[in-house]
């Protein structure tokens, strides 16, 4: 099963932008869908974006249309979320996922594995 880390989070004032990476090792990352998922504190672990294993296929929430980028490096086995525009309702802990299921649309529970999250702040 694949094991992710997630790095680049931290403070940014609103408006600003962050770049989030996530290392995948063991398992084969080339084959998984892969996602970017945040949670705040009191609320749900929520889907933000989603990338088809040949990196051509994304999608996101409507929340963060148009401001956040996914990509994905299949040779460096690594993931990115680049946000821009950020706004003070984006502050949560961001968590890095993995599924094997062949799909942009992806829940919680379609998820294999879990990075253990970057904490993003955006300070209005």
């Amino acid at each position: 099963q694949v094991q992710l880390v997630e790095s680049g989070g931290g403070l940014v004032q609103a408006g600003g932008s962050l770049r989030l990476s996530c290392a995948a090792s063991r398992g084969t990352f080339s084959s998984y869908t892969m996602a970017w998922f945040r949670q705040a504190p009191g609320k749900e672990r929520q889907f933000v974006a989603a990338i088809l294993w040949s990196g051509g296929t994304t999608s996101y929430a409507d929340s963060v249309k148009g401001r956040f980028t996914i990509s994905r490096d299949n040779a460096k086995n690594t993931v990115y979320l680049q946000m821009n525009s950020l706004k003070p309702e984006d502050t949560a802990n961001y968590y890095c996922a993995a599924s094997t299921l062949g799909s942009i649309r992806l829940s919680v529970r379609d998820i294999d594995s879990w990075g253990q999250g970057t904490q993003v702040t955006v300070s209005s």
